[in-house]
């Protein structure tokens, strides 16, 4: 009786310390907050399916909203949540802030547009600054390419304002991810018919345009067919992407990956 009793006091003590031992293995918590326009957005964007993606240690927040830019992100007082929730990171090892616009940037979006050089560069600079000011860690992102072909070739209408968040990223000496140039690869490779299944809607007969002039109406969800929002398909593509090249930024969010 005695040796059973030792037997299965040693067998829970070795439950316990491998249960101790898993427990001590898992990574720190993070979090990770994004920040964009509709491409990253809810129901319009990849940036809940790229939340998906990451296991229980890492908080990921979506912060993205349809129709704004550099400019009326902050006029809106979203970028001022953003900082209330680096004020209070405590519980985290580290707050991971990837920043993403261009689209509404662009010429032609009325009050929401921004100059290129004066504008929206500065604008992705003050954005990185500020994040590192309070702790975090900046991540700037170049815009999703819009999934419009001319014959055979894509049309590249947001190349600028991919170049100035690679420029605003090197001064501010922050991590970039060039989702711009990854997505236009990608799509030029799959063609016109394929990149059509990663919409938010299946073709009609006459899309919607997503030219860099067409109107967006701020914060509404997308139901129709177009050439820049991504269903749930497009999401998880382009939400597979990102990883890529976040985990190839800053190896050390790998671990904080669903496997």
């Amino acid at each position: 009786m005695a040796r059973r009793f030792l037997t299965l006091s040693v067998s829970i003590a070795l439950v316990l310390c491998s249960g101790l031992s898993a427990a001590a293995d898992l990574p720190k918590p993070i979090r990770v907050i994004l920040v964009g326009d509709s491409t990253m957005a809810s129901g319009s964007g990849y940036g809940d399916a790229l939340c998906a993606r990451f296991v229980a240690e890492a908080r990921c927040i979506n912060l993205a909203r349809g129709g704004r830019s550099t400019s009326t992100f902050r006029q809106e007082q979203r970028w001022a949540e953003v900082e209330g929730l680096l004020r209070d990171g405590n519980d985290f090892s580290a707050t991971y802030v990837l920043i993403q616009f261009g689209h509404n940037d662009q010429p032609g979006k009325g009050e929401r547009s921004t100059d290129l050089v004066t504008g929206f560069g500065p604008n992705m600079s003050r954005y990185a600054s500020e994040t590192k000011a309070l702790g975090g860690v900046p991540v700037l992102v170049s815009p999703l390419a819009r999934r419009t072909f001319k014959g055979p070739y894509l049309k590249d209408t947001l190349g600028p304002w991919a170049e100035a968040t690679r420029v605003a990223a090197a001064r501010e000496k922050a991590a970039f991810l060039d989702l711009h140039a990854d997505s236009i690869a990608a799509v030029q490779a799959m063609g016109q018919k394929e990149a059509d299944t990663l919409a938010v809607a299946p073709p009609e007969k006459e899309p919607v345009s997503s030219t860099p002039n067409g109107a967006e109406v701020v914060g509404a969800p997308k139901r129709a067919f177009d050439y820049t929002h991504v269903g749930a398909k497009g999401a998880e593509f382009f939400a597979r992407m990102v990883q890529a090249e976040l985990t190839a930024a800053i190896p050390s969010i790998k671990p904080y990956f669903k496997p």
